[in-house]
């Protein structure tokens, strides 16, 4: 089902992010995972893509699986990073043969160990080249299903890589522009952090769906993990009180995770969010605790 009437169907949506496995004993532990969310009713859930294309079969291989054997939309990652057009041509008719009707386009990370990587020497410098070249599939007639509808990452807390916000919003306009459906966000811990990144996206002209991303702290060495691969995320002082409350208990900052992302979650549903994105690091728990203290847990 396309993304589009995927959004019209849930409002609002809730969706899962999971990475694919290395291993064959991990493996079988995530698409556990999978199994034990799938009675939470995701509207879809996204698979990620390594950077430079580094898991580019793992991720291809659950996302047949899920595709195959669960009633949950898959959304693949896929990003610019490493790839001709050639080789993005061949992933995309792989995911349209499996039925697949949705992708997330990015720019992605460099390789790793290639902080000089030159983005001018290959043929997608920007999301928007990928969004475009996807959107020029579609129109070639190739998806037995009419086509992939495209998602797109936005930056409430913004870009790392782009410190002027106003260049920022252009670059993410320019992907609406190319034919994005939807935008998912990279996590915040501030609601009014989106709420303001809503709103300039309004001004800009952006009037897609943006479904917030939503990564609870499940623990202090994933904290730090998430201010390291986030380049900048900000954590509240109302989360750091309460965290430092916790005394270093394991527990208690689970507990304190689930609480504050709850609460964050309710207030973006009041804020009338389009959809929440859950970044559940491969396991079911947290999420399921999550959706319980809203309500959530048998809609």
């Amino acid at each position: 089902m396309h993304i589009s009437e995927i959004l019209r169907q849930s409002k609002p949506s809730f969706s899962f992010e999971f990475f694919p496995a290395r291993t064959e004993a991990s493996a079988e532990e995530l698409y556990q995972t999978i199994r034990e969310l799938e009675p939470l009713n995701p509207s879809f859930v996204s698979i990620t893509y390594g950077a430079g294309g580094g898991t580019r079969e793992l991720t291809h291989q659950l996302v047949a699986r899920v595709k195959e054997t669960t009633t949950i939309p898959p959304i693949p990652h896929l990003t610019c990073v490493g790839h001709s057009k050639q080789e993005v041509d061949q992933i995309l008719q792989r995911y349209a043969s499996l039925g697949v009707c949705n992708i997330l386009a990015l720019r992605g990370d460099p390789p790793r160990g290639q902080s000089d990587y030159d983005w001018s020497q290959g043929d997608f410098r920007y999301a928007a080249d990928l969004v475009k070249f996807i959107r020029e599939f579609n129109e070639s007639g190739r998806h037995p299903l009419g086509g992939f509808g495209i998602g797109v990452a936005g930056f409430p807390e913004g870009h790392p890589a782009t410190p002027n916000r106003l260049d920022e919003m252009d670059h993410l306009k320019a992907k609406v522009d190319q034919g994005a459906d939807y935008i998912c966000t990279q996590l915040f811990f501030d609601n009014h952090d989106f709420f303001d990144f809503r709103d300039r996206c309004s001004l800009a002209g952006i009037h897609i769906p943006m479904i917030a991303g939503i990564m609870p702290v499940t623990s202090l060495s994933s904290m730090k993990r998430m201010a390291e691969l986030a380049a900048g995320s900000r954590y509240p002082a109302k989360l750091l009180r309460a965290l430092a409350r916790a005394n270093d208990d394991a527990e208690a900052v689970e507990k304190v995770g689930v609480h504050y992302a709850a609460e964050q979650c309710a207030g973006l549903l009041d804020g009338g969010v389009d959809g929440l994105h859950f970044y559940t690091l491969n396991k079911s728990k947290v999420t399921r605790e999550i959706y319980q203290s809203l309500g959530m847990i048998g809609k």
